[in-house]
């Protein structure tokens, strides 16, 4: 019969005290005196700090041995006595494996507090969020400065396919495959190793939220991600993304321009000619990624999509849109012929604009 999770095995004693029950055993049976069974006792469980100041951050290297940690430990204050340590350690915790990596030891602690972090191989990690919407170069803008890595490596390895060769032979770097999400890793992880676990979480989340979406017919993944992510950039109300994706997925069919302002962006981005508005003479920029001069989906993915946008990129709503326009909150007015269209631009964008400046309320549109 399995045992409850109140059950205290024997006596009720804490596991670790009838480990130690056991250590102190095999101590006095080595010839250890009474009184050097009470010092045991009190010096695994005192807490210890050896060390100035509030905290001590200590690298176990890899394939260090457990003798020499311990020492190592000692040495910078965080363990009081490695010899006894090593006897708890093999007695009894049963001589686990200690885990490399950097450690932060804080105030005082006992030795079964310090052996557990080790043994669970508790390191000291750096955290960076990768979010939806952002390019290559503003996700390794945010690896850089979260302390993972240096900038221009991040952006050498991003503009190679390599790491997504098999999975899109199309692709010509990584955008788009750098998974938004908010990672944690290990001080002293590689930027090849940071790349390589941002592109294995889009495999892995793709696989699992967005294929089983596609039906017999799937479109390349080259195209899909593509789609997803200018839906990314496009949609600020997460029920407004199939959609737009449904809008977009009308007008490739009817092969009419997507005339997307936010491929226009990435084009001048590229061009160095970004100055955080869209002019009209920009929807003019000779670029494969204008979408405006150039019908199709451009030539790559322009950002990093979320789940969301890549589940609305594999099930388009079915819907008789060829045209939406901004609200200016976040949401859009939706249309399906050019005439309708008109109106709700005169509306939302000429009017709404003109009524802005004229009430002091604020500048051009980005």
């Amino acid at each position: 019969m399995a045992r409850g999770a109140g059950h205290k095995g024997s006596g009720g004693k804490k596991p670790w005290r009838r480990r130690l029950g056991c250590l102190l055993f095999v101590v006095l049976v080595l010839g250890v005196p009474a009184a050097g069974g009470g010092w045991l006792w009190w010096q695994v469980t005192r807490p210890y700090q050896g060390y100035p100041g509030s905290e001590r951050f200590v690298t176990v290297a890899p394939g260090t041995g457990a003798v020499h940690i311990l020492e190592q430990l000692q040495h910078e204050g965080v363990l009081a006595d490695a010899a006894v340590a090593r006897a708890y350690l093999v007695f009894v915790s049963r001589n686990p494996p200690i885990q490399a990596g950097d450690y932060r030891f804080a105030g005082p602690l006992t030795l079964p507090q310090v052996l557990r972090k080790l043994i669970r191989g508790e390191v000291v990690t750096k955290t960076a969020t990768v979010v939806p919407g952002w390019a290559m170069e503003e996700i390794a803008d945010q690896l850089a400065a979260a302390g993972l890595g240096r900038r221009e490596v991040f952006l050498r390895l991003m503009h190679s396919p390599e790491l997504v060769s098999d999975l899109d032979p199309a692709a010509r770097d990584l955008e788009g495959y750098l998974f938004p999400e908010t990672y944690k890793f290990r001080l002293g992880t590689s930027e090849r190793e940071v790349v390589a676990t941002l592109v294995k979480t889009f495999r892995q989340r793709f696989a699992k939220q967005v294929r089983p979406l596609l039906d017999g017919n799937p479109p390349p993944l080259h195209a899909l991600v593509t789609l997803a992510s200018i839906v990314e950039k496009e949609a600020k109300a997460s029920a407004e993304r199939p959609v737009i994706a449904g809008v977009y997925h009308n007008r490739l069919e009817r092969r009419i321009a997507l005339a997307a302002d936010p491929t226009v962006i990435y084009a001048l981005k590229k061009l160095g000619r970004w100055d955080g508005n869209i002019h009209h003479d920009d929807l003019r920029v000779d670029s494969p990624y204008n979408t405006y001069r150039y019908a199709g989906l451009p030539p790559g993915p322009i950002c990093s999509p979320g789940a969301a946008s890549l589940q609305a990129a594999a099930q388009p709503a079915d819907v008789p849109y060829l045209y939406f326009v901004s609200r200016n909150d976040g949401t859009h007015v939706f249309a399906t012929t050019l005439e309708e269209h008109s109106r709700n631009v005169q509306q939302w964008q000429v009017r709404y604009w003109r009524e802005k400046r004229a009430s002091g309320g604020g500048g051009a549109k980005n």
